[in-house]
């Protein structure tokens, strides 16, 4: 079974980034949407079992230092970020977190 979770943290202010909203995209379109909570996590955005094929998630950066108080040039370095990646057949747990500021982020598959 394929499953998927994301985590963000706003390394601007070093904690979890509440309240981004989060799309996934997946090899047929939009498959869900969300907002991270408290934790910076996005626990309804999985549909359940991925399918193999290419998905991106797309979140919603900019929107999100703004509504922290955070001045932004506009347009902002950064508006949306989009991480695209390939899922396999039986590939497991998939973990993708963001770490992100205004002007740069870092990902990688977590466990």
């Amino acid at each position: 079974m394929t499953t998927l979770s994301t985590h963000v943290l706003d390394t601007t202010h070093g904690r979890p980034a509440a309240g981004m909203a989060v799309a996934l995209i997946g090899p047929g379109g939009e498959v869900a949407r969300g907002i991270t909570n408290n934790d910076g996590r996005c626990p309804g955005l999985s549909p359940g079992e991925l399918a193999a094929g290419r998905y991106a998630l797309r979140f919603a950066v900019a929107e999100y230092f703004r509504a922290a108080g955070v001045a932004l040039a506009d347009p902002p370095f950064l508006d949306e970020v989009t991480i695209e990646f390939g899922v396999a057949a039986d590939g497991g747990h998939y973990h993708v977190p963001l770490l992100v500021s205004p002007y740069g982020y870092s990902t990688y598959r977590g466990s």
